[in-house]
């Protein structure tokens, strides 16, 4: 795969395009591409590994709501994650492995502060190459 991920300009708010050879990578670079807004994922560290298991009723809204869960996780308990490995994924269950570190202000440049994944404009295609997923976030 030649990129995993690239950012889209939309109005008030911020997007990513995200890629992937299968589904897994997919929603794994959507969750990379989410940190790159939120800041250099080359400064986080691989300091501590959370297990996620988040639940969905389809695909695409299971990819928000990963999103939104991690967002959740950099809000409430200020970590940055850098790696993701899927463990499992279903239609509407995904298991992941989530490495990174907590927030330092010393270390870590925040560049935006993103509120939410949405469903606005969300899109989730395969073509040949793989998977492609669009997604809008409030900041």
């Amino acid at each position: 795969m030649e990129r995993a991920f690239e950012i889209i300009d939309h109005s008030a708010d911020v997007g990513i395009i995200a890629y992937g050879v299968d589904v897994e990578e997919l929603f794994s670079n959507a969750a990379l591409a989410l940190f790159s807004l939120i800041t250099e994922p080359e400064s986080v560290e691989e300091k501590l590994h959370l297990n996620l298991e988040v639940s969905s009723e389809n695909r695409d809204s299971l990819l928000v709501e990963w999103l939104n869960e991690l967002i959740y996780l950099f809000d409430v308990k200020h970590i940055l994650f850098n790696r993701f490995d899927i463990e499992s994924l279903t239609h509407n269950q995904l298991k992941a492995a989530c490495y990174g570190e907590t927030f330092d202000p010393m270390k870590h440049k925040i560049k935006i502060g993103v509120k939410a994944a949405t469903y606005h404009m969300l899109r989730l295609d395969k073509n040949g190459g793989g998977y492609k997923a669009q997604i809008i976030f409030d900041i």
